[in-house]
């Protein structure tokens, strides 16, 4: 039922956000070149009505336990996690905003697996408080965007497990320039230099809603070999396009789970026009 009113409040969204559903349709325009108007619309109305999903199943979080989880969400290639994190240098899930990313680290540590949340803190502090309670309910920690990276250090140090939504426009210096279905997106490199320097392992992570299976599903994929050359900077940008190419392989496989309506392409290389 709660899948339900959020799929009407995503159909209310989408009508109503005039502003939002061009930036969308922009941005599949971008993406997928060969599809038909029509095909991109029909994409993103399946967005919105994921969003819609995702809210219910935010609302019914502090209610859920393991059994009851358990029945609508499994997991796919939970042993590449645990061998990565055996090796005891840390785990970081490359992760975005694709699927149920508010559900899939809660229902990691529903399961005994807590870990930390790199997010940005919202506007109204007041709401801020009360995502991140429904957030950390069984154990998992949040870390702010401004003010991160010491803290990601020390938990890649003691062995810990975080999380980074990796596929948002970020502006220079903290984010270099790598494709992002073949246009060039300022993207954040900080993952690839923790990873870098920490040898902490890298491991993909999307819970995806499977409609076959009519469950979502939270895949993990193989640790990631990274590029090491010697020469730190050009390392992290090659990292940080490798880490891009696998969210772009599962977004190319699950478009109507991606949030088209983010500005991914706001920030230009020197020279270049504006994409919105």
């Amino acid at each position: 039922m709660a899948r339900r009113v959020g799929a009407g409040i995503g159909w209310l969204a989408f009508n109503a956000l005039g502003r939002l559903r061009k930036v969308g349709l922009r941005n599949l325009q971008l993406a997928f070149p060969e599809k038909s108007a029509s095909e991109r619309e029909t994409i993103l109305r399946a967005v919105y009505r994921n969003l819609g999903c995702l809210l219910a199943e935010f609302c019914q979080m502090p209610s859920y336990t393991p059994e009851r989880a358990s029945k609508f969400i499994r997991y796919d290639g939970l042993d590449s996690y645990l061998t990565a994190r055996e090796r005891g240098k840390g785990v970081l899930v490359l992760t975005g905003h694709l699927g149920a990313w508010e559900l899939s680290s809660f229902y990691h540590s529903l399961m005994g697996y807590p870990m930390g949340m790199v997010i940005r803190r919202l506007d109204n502090p007041l709401v801020d408080t009360f995502v991140n309670r429904i957030r950390c309910l069984h154990g998992n920690k949040v870390m702010h965007k401004d003010d991160f990276a010491r803290g990601l250090i020390a938990s890649m140090r003691g062995g810990e497990t975080v999380g980074i939504l990796m596929d948002t426009n970020m502006t220079p210096p903290q984010g270099v320039f790598v494709p992002f279905f073949g246009v060039e997106a300022c993207t954040a490199s900080g993952m690839a230099r923790i990873a870098l320097k920490t040898g902490a392992a890298v491991v993909p992570g999307f819970l995806l809603w499977e409609p076959r299976e009519k469950r979502y599903v939270l895949h993990f994929g193989a640790e990631l070999n990274l590029v090491r050359t010697g020469d730190s900077e050009s390392d992290a940008i090659a990292n940080t396009a490798l880490f891009t190419s696998v969210i772009e392989g599962y977004v190319r496989q699950y478009p109507e789970q991606w949030l088209w309506m983010h500005r991914r392409w706001k920030t230009r290389p020197a020279g270049e026009t504006g994409i919105y």
